[in-house]
């Protein structure tokens, strides 16, 4: 345990019973005495006159006694005279000499007293350690606290007496050099995440230059002349000038420490509450006091009563403060008690003594109040760097080059393996301008853009040679977007999207000069000097932002008139109160920081203002015929006016405040001395130590809610703990101004510092509730008092030797060794690795050199970064062969904190495109956070690319806005968006400023809709929509989601909302360009849409490693940006529904329904072409989502957040589960299958209710997706880890990063993979609860649905509702006959007889019974209370689509009919029934009135042999290994589907002990098994020499079994080196 005292020996004790020391001629209880006698005459007699200034102080006794008794209990009160004269009142020209003596010596005419800050020397080290903030007993719930690690720039600037070192006895000796480290000081204040993470840098204290009044010198006519006069006089030469000069320098002495917080509530000024009772006594206000300066000062002496209680009860008393870890009491350094500033002993002096000293010049050494301001405004020595920095950057990129200063966007580039395969040419229109027509032509999607302006300028040219190709660029129609001219047609998204949604390829051909420029930066921006906060007064900020100059200087003129005027009138209570209030306006501007200095002057203020004025004076006159150099000693010393004593020491605390907000954010070279010595980090033993004084600024919620809080402190590196976390005492809450937590305790680890902290969110929030408008995060301030040694440390990097080092060749090593460092190499990440495997790895580095993207792993596993040893490790670096981009990425995690690491990565780094870097911007904004300096490598990186990419400046801008909320980064985020919009250039600052707007508008509009009542949410709506229109009246603005769409106008009329829980928007916008379509976006207000970013961007990169290996799943990409705290943007995909809306159509159980999909699907593409088109996008899109989900974690899986689009391809929607992150129903997961993949997505894969070969192609397609990510795994897991520090609630820590490295299953071959994910489709559409769980949400969904509306198709095979006043009424239907179809199962549709009115010849359509009955159930909802004619049944004994079952059912189905229309009119006639029997265009197809049997996919004929089987043939560790993948098209005698398994031998096998079988797939043709045979132990000789016997057989339960076919394979023909993988002929080979 830390002993705290004094360095002069005196011990302070924590009894409650203090022992004072009498140094005084009063003693207390005379003293007391005389303030009862004060009071009690107080009571009877307190009156105020009125000054000429305003003040009016007139109040009744008993008033007057209420205040005062409650307030000053403790303090002498002495009633002023009123006969006393004030100066105003006074004729001048009519004085004596004489009297202007005796005014002279007066109170109310003595010179104020000046402190003066003394210059203090600093420590400068950068340290990182954490804290937390807890409360113990809660009351209430917890008002949302910080979450997610973060960073923040602590340096050092006041001194302290910090003289010994401190040891704890927890295991840890924190004896370790104070070098800048990378190391994070975490601090929360109470919330979900552990910590708050501070990289600490040192800063310097204030050097006043100049003289400073400590109040304005305001004076009236009358007064100026007066202290002309009283200036020339004899005594005031003597004495007033003289004394006033040397209290101005000995005021040196008064020197406080300050802090800041936002809570200005309006609490009783003079109270100090204490809500801890079991805190200890109240010794925090006593001043420390040397023993060799109370010898030094023999002469000061206690003239007054009172002074000698203040003495007495400021005298040095010592305890002992025990604090305990782990059980013991530490002991250790000895301290001084912090005292707001820690001075050192060497520059204190009494403050009561007032002793004053001169310049040589015979001035004082106060700054003035205008270089005191300044100080708020200078930047720091960090900033001033970094904008040295920007700056240089800046000329690198000049506004006269075009090519990182096009002024648009290009169009994204996707690299994409076999763009020349099937379809490889596309047809393009190209609009050129003189001509009516577009351009049209056919061209290669492998052709250059540059080829396909050459085509387009031959119809406007004869000679091309003539023509500058290169002056041309093809527009996007409708967007402000360029095609890339190096660049392939088919490798731009546009062009991709273009393709994958079958819409035509659109395009201008246009001139650079024609090319809207708007964004480009000019010549004004280049020489504009880059200024970090000009731009950034338009940004709406969450945090309450740092006071700046000027309303300082109002509130401190303000402060001085107050303190003149009560200085200037007799009775000054009601002035000093005044002045008191002045004192708490400014402490609130500073962020609620009241240092104790500001409370102790006050308290003196407060008991100055009762004691008689008059004392000292006449004493003084008494004394004139005796011992004058005695009395003029005793006059200087002891100040004549205690009020004004007390004021001066105020304004010197008010002042030691602004300077130290001032300095609290300065660096510590922005003061180093000359003279001081330097100490190289890594040749200091000094330990690491800090006070942590209090937390200011707590809010009255807090307060209510929680009773005791306490700090968690630890010292880390690289994200490690260097030893335990210490905890502090537990405390209650203080007040005086404000409230505040005191613990004035020794942690560990120049001068005091103020930490500023950031609630994330609204202390009394609701789930799902929005902030209102305007709402600031609290800010709280933590007060740390840091030691300051005689030295300053200095950190220099290492000397490494830059020869080349001698690369071991791996194959020197031992086989066993070998092969355990391949092991180790192969592995994915460094996640895995023991501390065994790291100490090997480090071991064996320079055998790594062949394996150059092990360096991450090599790195995290070195056992320290000592500075001895990074020479070495520097070495290491910089000789190893460059990394990847992607691979690099890792070592900008927060396990690299040395900045050579980190910089040599961002050098790897830049050599990623502009387009890959677009997609991983969140991680590297998000990697700012393990910065710790603000001038870092991947800022000035970043920064570059903004200015040479558009689409990178915009994205970087919003990423950075929505950063700001961060509650421990958001001033670094600041820093880094003031310089982006400084370098940018106006025009795209201007832009983004105008997005800005547009979002706050929309964001207004979202809160009013979600806030209104369901009946007036349109109409609330439509008027609040008029304030965003009147917005596009003056202005166009590009799409905040995607920057390329220009919008001119709002479309009202077809804005609306949705009716789920979070009540978004739907925005349409009309496209700024003439050739483009409508705008349509959803905007989110209450939900965090940062978490649908990252599963998109993830899901994203997934699809661009699919097509860069030629896989093209198809998948839909939309985007999704977060504007802000809970609230963003949403593209919405047209032409799409959920599946819950598909499924509802055929009633609430349409869940358990197969069909649905494939009908909504058929009714959209009613040709068979594009039927099948429509399925085959499915089946490819199906798989990616399947894979994407579950390798993501992606839960909470519902019908109504997966879509489905009319081309057929599905895609997921709300991410707010993920990671595994499952939805719980009570206790249980209501998500149990590994991804959805239910039984109607299946009938979409097969065609049908069978498996076919499409659903082969399905779980092929999944495991070739499944493989391929596997491949990246390491690429995930560090852009999921690099995320961690985001604040998203399902990612706080490494752990959460599990479910993805077992999900892509690492160690695994691809074989096993492959088997693994067939197994999970398996398990997938074997889920019942999948269903269920739909099933529950369309009964908790009924509210919303019903029956469709009038724009809605009524039923689900036709695509609009008509009616008979369309069609013409029906005379007489009936079902005219049935025919079988395969299609592609075998089914029965039955023929209806249409005869309408009007007509002479019939019509007919085609109805599937299923239809039929959907017609029933549909009426049964319309006309619940008419009786229907009953419906046949549809359960049937035995098979179903059997020819005896349609002839039964066509006799049935024709009396229903008859039925039906004959009955009322209102049933006969509705839309309904019309619509049943309205031609669609399968109708209209004679080819499908009559299809054969043998016309479907499979027509079975007795007797043969048919089917092949797909298999892969691999050898490896002495094992062959046969994976049996697929059959497909196996044959029966009898047409029945079979339930085959597969058999293999080795032969030759007399003995059958070589049989291996796979599992029985039940009633299919074209089964999937996926499957591994394994072979052990036979050698690749034995092999040569054996055959594969494979024998597919049908598994009967009631009679043998029956072969379907065989194949025999010699393995000579195999090369076993590597595996094959080949689809064999089933033959009728014999078989064991």
């Amino acid at each position: 345990m830390a002993q705290i005292s004094s360095n002069n020996g005196f011990k302070q004790c924590s009894s409650s019973h203090l022992e004072p020391t009498r140094t005084i001629d009063v003693d207390k209880e005379e003293a007391l005495q005389m303030e009862a006698e004060a009071l009690a005459k107080l009571q009877k007699d307190r009156q105020v006159t009125d000054n000429q200034r305003g003040f009016e102080l007139s109040s009744s006794t008993r008033q007057k006694a209420q205040v005062y008794n409650k307030q000053d209990y403790d303090l002498m009160v002495f009633p002023e005279s009123d006969s006393q004269k004030r100066a105003v009142d006074i004729d001048v020209e009519k004085l004596t000499q004489a009297e202007l003596e005796k005014l002279l010596l007066d109170d109310n005419f003595d010179t104020k007293r000046t402190p003066v800050l003394p210059v203090t020397p600093v420590l400068s080290p950068s340290f990182s350690a954490q804290l937390y903030l807890r409360p113990t007993i809660q009351r209430g719930q917890w008002p949302p606290g910080f979450s997610g690690p973060s960073t923040y720039t602590l340096p050092s600037i006041y001194p302290s007496t910090y003289t010994k070192q401190a040891a704890f006895q927890n295991g840890f000796n924190p004896r370790m050099p104070t070098f800048p480290s990378t190391e994070p000081i975490y601090l929360s204040l109470p919330g979900q995440s552990s910590y708050f993470s501070y990289p600490l840098t040192p800063t310097t204290p204030f050097h006043p230059h100049g003289s400073l009044p400590i109040y304005r010198p305001v004076v009236s006519p009358d007064m100026a002349k007066l202290f002309d006069k009283i200036a020339s006089t004899s005594e005031f030469l003597k004495n007033g000038r003289a004394r006033t000069d040397l209290e101005i320098t000995n005021s040196k002495a008064t020197v406080s420490n300050l802090q800041v917080s936002p809570n200005s509530e309006d609490i009783s000024k003079f109270d100090w509450l204490d809500l801890d009772p079991l805190s200890k006594p109240k010794v925090d206000n006593m001043e420390v006091l040397d023993h060799e300066e109370e010898k030094s000062v023999p002469s000061l002496l206690v003239e007054d009563p009172w002074d000698a209680v203040l003495l007495e009860e400021r005298s040095p008393a010592s305890f002992h403060l025990e604090r305990k870890v782990n059980g013991k009491s530490l002991s250790g350094a000895t301290v001084t008690r912090s005292q707001s500033l820690n001075i050192p002993t060497t520059q204190l002096t009494k403050v009561q003594g007032q002793i004053s000293q001169k310049d040589p010049n015979g001035t004082s050494s106060l700054p003035t109040v205008s270089s005191l301001l300044q100080e708020i405004d200078v930047q720091n020595e960090e900033v001033a760097a970094f904008c040295q920095s920007i700056t240089k950057l800046k000329t690198k990129f000049p506004y006269t080059n075009h090519c990182t200063n096009r002024g648009y966007l290009l169009s994204p580039v996707t690299v994409q393996r076999n763009i020349c395969g099937e379809n490889a040419s596309v047809k393009v229109s190209i609009e050129i301008e003189g001509f009516q027509l577009p351009v049209t032509f056919t061209c290669d999607v492998s052709s250059t853009v540059e080829i396909i302006i050459m085509q387009a300028l031959c119809w406007v040219h004869d000679d091309l040679n003539q023509v500058d190709v290169g002056s041309y660029v093809l527009k996007v129609c409708g967007q402000e977007e360029v095609l890339q001219n190096n660049h392939c047609l088919g490798s731009h998204e546009h062009i991709q999207n273009c393709r994958k949604w079958d819409t035509e390829i659109r395009l201008q051909l246009l001139t650079f000069s024609a090319m809207c420029q708007n964004l480009a930066r000019i010549a004004e921006d280049d020489s504009t000097p880059v200024d970090l906060n000009k731009h950034l007064h338009q940004i709406e900020k969450p945090y309450k932002e740092v006071i700046t100059r000027h309303p300082v200087e109002e509130l401190l003129d303000s402060y001085h008139n107050q303190v003149e005027l009560a200085l200037q009138i007799e009775n000054q209570h009601r002035a000093v109160d005044q002045v008191i209030k002045a004192v708490r306006k400014i402490c609130s501007a500073l962020d609620g920081v009241e240092t104790l200095a500001i409370t102790e002057s006050v308290k003196k203020l407060k008991r100055a203002v009762n004691l008689p004025r008059s004392k000292t004076a006449d004493m003084t006159s008494l004394s004139g015929g005796g011992d004058t150099s005695k009395s003029s000693i005793r006059g200087s010393l002891n100040p004549e006016n205690p009020v004004q004593v007390s004021m001066d020491q105020l304004t010197a605390a008010i002042y030691d405040l602004l300077r130290l907000h001032a300095n609290s954010g300065r660096s510590p070279a922005d003061c180093a001395q000359s003279n001081r010595n330097i100490k190289e980090a890594w040749t200091t033993a000094e330990q690491l130590q800090f006070t942590i004084f209090a937390a200011h600024g707590i809010s009255s919620n807090w307060v209510s809610n929680y009773e005791k809080y306490y700090l968690i402190c630890s010292l880390s590196h690289n994200g490690k703990d260097l030893f335990k976390p210490i905890q502090s005492k537990k405390v209650g809450t203080y007040k005086n101004f404000f409230y505040l937590i005191k613990w004035d305790e020794l942690f560990l680890t120049c001068g005091t510092k103020l930490l500023y902290l950031w609630t994330s969110s609204p202390t009394n929030s609701i789930p799902g509730t929005v902030p209102k408008k305007g709402y600031v995060m609290e800010r709280i301030v933590l007060q740390v008092d840091f030691p300051s040694p005689t030295f300053d440390i200095i950190y220099t990097t290492p000397q490494f030797d830059r020869s080349i080092i001698q690369q071991h060749n791996l194959e020197t090593l031992e086989n066993d060794t070998k092969g355990k460092l391949l092991d180790i190499l192969h592995r994915d990440s460094s996640l895995g690795l023991s501390k065994e495997d790291k100490a090997f790895l480090w071991e064996k580095r320079y055998y790594c050199f062949k394996y150059p993207n092990c360096l991450p792993k090599i790195l995290a596993s070195a056992p320290n970064w000592k500075w001895v040893n990074l020479a070495k490790t520097y070495s290491l670096l910089h000789q190893w062969p460059p990394l990847d981009p992607l691979t690099a990425l890792e070592l900008l995690d927060s396990k690299f904190a040395d900045q050579e690491v980190r910089s040599l990565a961002v050098t790897w780094i830049e050599a990623i495109t502009d387009d890959e870097l677009t997609d991983l911007l969140p991680q590297f904004v998000q990697a700012l956070k393990y910065e710790i300096y603000l001038n870092s490598s991947l800022v000035r990186f970043l920064l570059s690319r903004a200015l040479g990419n558009i689409q990178i400046a915009h994205n970087l801008y919003w990423l950075l806005k929505d950063a700001l909320h961060d509650a421990q980064f958001g001033t670094r985020y600041e820093h880094v968006l003031g310089a982006l919009l400084s370098v940018g250039g106006k025009g795209l600052r201007e832009e983004l400023l105008k997005q800005t707007k547009l979002v706050q508008l929309l964001g207004g509009v979202a809160e009013k809709v979600r806030q209104a009542s369901g009946s007036a949410r349109q109409v609330v709506l439509q008027r609040s929509m008029e304030r965003v229109q009147s917005f596009f009246l003056r202005n166009k603005c590009h799409l905040p989601l995607k920057p390329s769409l220009v919008a001119k106008e709002l479309n009202i009329k077809s804005c609306s909302f949705f009716s789920s829980n979070a009540v978004p928007l739907k925005v349409t916008m009309v496209n700024a360009d003439p050739m483009g379509e409508e705008i349509n976006v959803m905007f989110k207000v209450g939900e965090d849409l940062r978490q649908d970013m990252l599963a998109l961007q993830m899901i994203k990169i997934m699809d661009k490693i699919w097509l860069k290996e030629g896989l093209d799943l198809r998948m839909v990409i939309f985007k999704c940006l977060s504007t802000g705290r809970d609230r963003g943007m949403v593209e919405l995909v047209p032409a799409s529904d959920t599946l819950r809306k598909i499924q509802v159509e055929y009633g609430v159980t349409g869940s358990f329904k197969d069909k649905p999909l494939a009908e909504w699907l058929r009714k959209y593409n009613p040709s068979e072409e594009e039927y099948e088109k429509a399925s085959e996008n499915f089946i490819y899109s199906c798989a990616g989502c399947c894979v994407a989900t579950y390798v993501l974690g992606i839960c909470d899986r519902h019908n109504d957040n997966i879509m489905l689009r009319s081309t057929g391809h599905m895609f997921h929607i709300d991410f707010g589960k993920f990671l595994g992150h499952a939805q719980m129903f009570g206790s249980f997961k209501r998500d149990r299958a590994p991804f959805v993949l239910t039984s109607d997505m299946a009938y979409v894969i097969n065609g049908g209710e069978k498996p076919t070969i499409r659903f082969q192609l399905f779980v092929d397609l999944c495991c070739q997706a499944y493989n391929l990510i596997r491949k990246q795994t390491n690429l995930f897991l560090n852009l999921l880890s690099l995320m961690i520090p985001s604040g998203l609630p399902e990612l706080t820590s490494i752990q959460d990063l599990k479910y993805v490295r077992d999900a892509l299953q690492p160690q695994t071959t691809d074989a096993e993979a492959t088997i693994f994910f067939t197994r999970l489709i398996e398990s997938s559409l074997g889920s019942i609860a999948t269903k269920f769980n739909f099933f529950i949400h369309n009964l908790a969904q009924l509210r919303f649905s019903g029956l469709p509306s009038n724009d809605e198709p009524i039923l689900s095979f036709s695509p609009k509702t008509y009616s008979f006043r369309q069609d013409g009424r029906i005379k007489e239907v009936s079902v005219f006959t049935y025919h079988k179809k395969y299609n592609p199962d075998k089914h029965y549709i039955y023929v209806v007889r249409i005869l309408r009115e009007g007509q002479l010849e019939p019509s007919f359509v085609f109805r599937t019974f299923d239809e039929f009955q959907e017609l029933h159930n549909k009426l049964s909802i319309i006309f619940p209370l008419w009786k229907l004619p009953g419906f046949p049944n549809r359960m049937v004994l035995g098979r179903t689509h059997i020819k005896d079952v349609a002839a039964k059912r066509k006799i049935e189905l024709n009396s229903y009919l008859q039925s039906l229309m004959s009955a009322s009119t209102d049933v006969a006639e509705c839309d309904l029934v019309c619509t049943f029997f309205h031609p669609l265009l399968r109708d209209e197809k004679a080819e499908g009135i009559a299809r054969s049997a043998d016309a479907g996919p499979f027509s079975p004929t007795p007797g043969q042999i048919g089917g092949a089987v797909k298999l892969s043939v691999s050898y490896r560790n002495g094992t062959l290994f046969i994976m049996v993948m697929h059959i497909k098209d196996l044959v029966t005698e009898d047409g029945a589907d079979p339930n085959p398994y597969v058999k293999t031998y080795l032969l030759p096998d007399t003995h059958k002990t070589s049989k291996r079988k796979t599992k029985i797939s039940r009633k299919t043709r074209n089964p999937t098994f996926n499957e591994m045979l394994v072979y052990s132990g036979y050698s690749k000789e034995t092999l040569r020499q054996r055959e594969l016997q494979l024998s597919v057989l049908s598994a009967e339960s009631l009679r043998e079994n029956f072969f379907l076919g065989g194949i025999t394979l010699p393995l000579k023909d195999f090369n076993l080196s590597k595996e094959t993988v080949k689809w064999y002929q089933l033959t009728a080979a014999t078989y064991l």
